[in-house]
Order: structure tokens, then C-alpha cells, then sequence
């Protein structure tokens, strides 16, 4: 059986089927292992990892301990509550209008990413003023329908992940700061921020950033150290605000004070520290990496949740799920009726029924004609959130455009 344990329980002796953080967040060659001395468990410990799942047939048990099924049935629950808050829809021109444009500015987003952190690693400075437009253009966007771009962020290359996170980052805080009804000019600050917080890793090795193998201390070290030198890349650059400085300084320390580099606890990390964080942690968590692969985003959503309890203001997570739904736009979803399609667009006030485009049977095994889904006004509703990798669909074909 599976079960969810603190780490204070865990002993030499136990096997962990899941490491229950983010595969940036530990050092280990996998999520899951035998555990063989104390030392682990107090590295563990000292990661700030508060909980993890064993599987107590391959180890030893925890009596009383809840198992994974009883934890994500509470998680089920908490996301149903959530979708019962009726959230505002912002949305100004419809999605056909939209989606075009913006599949254009995701492309304008890699390239000048990949042009910034390019630059960077030739010891160039970061030329702010060709950054400033693509973020005014990215908040406008966002602000006309936020489904338009979103889903644009999902699409990642394995071997460009590292600008292509920073964009998916960047579009993510916009619709977040929207939903916080923070002033534009805040929002756009934000998405700086977002779109430079890890510039910093222009100057860790490749091999680290890819080693599909467990990190040494040292590299581990290395890793982390793209906070700080993030920072220093940005000092004295015009037009990084302090809300863009406080994203990048304060994206990877954790509510509960068990964070790097500073390990800032509570209200000692700011508004804007505090959502870069959520942010980061669920793009890095849903998107495909050469050591590891992304789960699906309700998966994801319920990851934050869980983490909530220590390393998340659980507020703020509500609010980000709000934002961009119990099932995101550009996820793969199987209805009741065992059709499969894509959610293209929220629904207003109905977080568990979007509008979904079917083009799959999941029981027949073979496309069937496209078609646009409101699920408000049908009795077919969501059974489960799916990964296109699983079931070998090209997420491209299907996202709105």
C-alpha cells in the first residue's frame, strides 16, 4: 500500500514511492528508492521535504499513516470546493480573435528569450529595451482572453526548457496578477520578473542543468546558485523593477522557511515572491524534461494544494487554481462517455465544465470528427485529466490556433 508519511517518520528500512516535491527541489537520481541509512533520512529532512509517500510492501509501515488514495480523495475534494468560488472571467474579444495572435507571440517569446540568455552567456548585458514591448504585448494579450496564451506556454521543447519555462512563467504570473486585481503596471513588472528569473542559469553547466543522475553536493549547489546570480546579472539594469527583483530573489523560498537562498518564512516573503513561487514550481511540475516527465495539470493542481499545508500560502494557491481553472486550458481530458478532447476555454462561474475540443475515443482507440464541447450545457462531464504522452497525442495539432 501507499502511504503519505512526515518525514520525521521516515527510517532506515522504509522504501519511498514518491519524494512528493519538484525534481529541481532534491538531489536524488530518482523520486523513489530504497532507504538505506539515517543519513538520508535526515538529508531529507534538511531539504525541507515536510512529507513523502512509501509503499509499504517494498518496506516498512507506518500504522495509521493515510494512504494515497484517502489523501487525493480529500485533494478531490478541496479543488471541488474551490471550483463552488465563483471566479471573474476576463475576457474582452472571443478566443477565435485571439488565438492566432497570440500563438504568434509565443513564438516571439522563445526567440527573444533564447536571444537574451544567449546573450548572457557571451557576457553581454540584458538588453532591457527589446524586452519591455514582447511584456507589454504578452499583459495585453493575457487581458484580451487568457486562454489564448496559456496553453501557448505548454508547448515546450526538451532542449529548449530553460527559456521556454521562463516564458511559460511570465504568462502564468499575468494571468495570476490579473486575477489578483493587481494594477497593470504591477502585472507588468511581474511578467519581467518572470521572464527573467532564471537568467541566472546561463552560467550553470548544461551538464548540471540535464544530468539525468543524481546531483553531487556541489552541483546541487551550483544549481541553486542561479538565484543569486540571476540577481546580479540584473544589478543595476534600468527597467527591472523592485517587483521583477523580488520574483527573481524569491522564487524558490517556501512559506514554511525551508526555501534557498535566504530561507525567508511567512510575510518575510513578499506578495510577488510568494506567487513567482507557486508559478514556478507548476510549470517546472507539468512540463517534460530530458531526466523527467510533466504530469497533468489537475495532477499538478493538487500537488500545490497538498504542498500548501507548508511551503505555499494556501490563499494564494486557491486564488492561482481560480485563475486558471480546475482543468487549465491545453489540458488533455477524458469525458464520462470515455471521449477525449482538449480544454480551449473556461467557462464563467464553472470551473468543472469548460469547453472542450473531442476528437478522441478512448474506448475505441481512434479519432472521431473534431468537435467544440460546452460542457455547461451538456450532461458529459470530466472523468479524469490525461497526458498526451500516454496516449501518444501531439499536443500541437490540438491547442487553440
Amino acid at each position: 500500500m501507499i502511504k503519505q508519511i512526515r518525514s520525521e517518520q521516515l527510517l532506515p528500512g522504509m522504501y519511498i514511492h514518491d519524494l512528493n516535491c519538484g525534481w529541481l527541489d532534491h538531489p536524488f537520481m530518482s523520486n523513489a528508492f530504497f532507504v538505506r541509512d539515517q543519513a538520508t533520512c535526515d538529508k531529507i529532512l534538511g531539504l525541507g521535504i515536510r512529507e513523502v509517500y512509501i509503499d509499504t510492501i517494498k518496506g516498512a509501515d507506518v500504522w495509521a499513516a493515510p494512504s494515497q488514495s484517502e489523501v487525493n480523495a480529500e485533494l478531490d475534494r478541496r479543488l471541488q470546493e474551490i471550483a463552488q468560488k465563483q471566479p471573474e472571467k476576463p475576457v474582452v474579444v472571443e478566443l477565435k480573435d485571439e488565438a492566432a495572435r497570440a500563438r504568434r507571440l509565443h513564438g516571439e517569446a522563445n526567440k527573444l528569450a533564447r536571444l537574451v540568455l544567449d546573450d548572457v552567456r557571451l557576457g553581454q548585458p540584458v538588453r532591457i529595451e527589446r524586452i519591455e514591448p514582447l511584456v507589454d504585448s504578452m499583459v495585453d494579450s493575457v487581458f484580451r482572453h487568457q486562454d489564448a496564451l496559456l496553453p501557448m506556454a505548454r508547448l515546450k521543447n526538451l532542449d529548449d526548457y530553460t527559456f521556454e519555462h521562463s516564458v511559460g512563467v511570465a504568462a502564468l504570473l499575468i494571468a495570476f496578477g490579473r486575477a489578483m486585481k493587481l494594477p497593470k503596471e504591477a502585472i507588468q513588472e511581474l511578467a519581467m520578473g518572470g521572464l527573467l528569473h532564471d537568467i541566472g542559469k546561463a552560467h550553470v553547466p548544461e551538464a548540471i542543468l540535464n544530468k539525468p543522475a543524481k546531483l553531487t553536493d556541489d552541483e546541487f549547489a551550483k544549481m541553486q546558485s542561479h538565484v543569486a546570480e540571476s540577481l546580479r546579472l540584473v544589478e543595476g539594469v534600468s527597467g527591472v523593477g523592485p517587483i521583477a527583483r523580488q520574483v527573481i530573489a524569491e522564487h524558490h523560498e517556501r512559506f514554511d522557511g525551508s526555501g534557498y537562498p535566504k530561507r525567508l518564512a511567512g510575510k518575510d516573503i513578499s506578495l510577488y515572491g510568494q506567487m513567482a513561487a507557486i508559478v514556478d514550481v507548476y510549470d517546472a511540475i507539468t512540463s517534460d524534461k530530458v531526466y523527467n516527465r510533466g504530469m497533468p495539470p489537475t495532477q499538478a493542481l493538487k500537488k500545490l494544494l497538498e504542498w500548501s499545508k507548508h511551503h505555499f500560502d494556501p490563499q494564494l494557491v486557491q486564488t492561482f487554481i481560480r485563475a486558471i481553472g480546475i482543468y487549465p486550458t491545453g489540458a488533455l481530458v477524458r469525458l464520462e462517455s470515455n471521449r477525449m478532447g482538449v480544454v480551449v476555454e473556461q467557462n464563467e462561474g464553472k470551473l468543472l465544465e469548460p469547453v472542450v475540443r473531442v476528437f478522441y475515443h478512448a474506448g475505441q482507440h481512434h479519432y472521431v470528427p473534431p468537435e467544440v464541447v460546452d460542457l455547461a450545457k451538456v450532461q458529459d462531464r470530466i472523468a479524469s485529466c490525461e497526458s498526451y504522452e500516454k496516449w501518444k497525442i501531439d499536443p500541437h495539432q490540438w491547442l487553440p490556433a
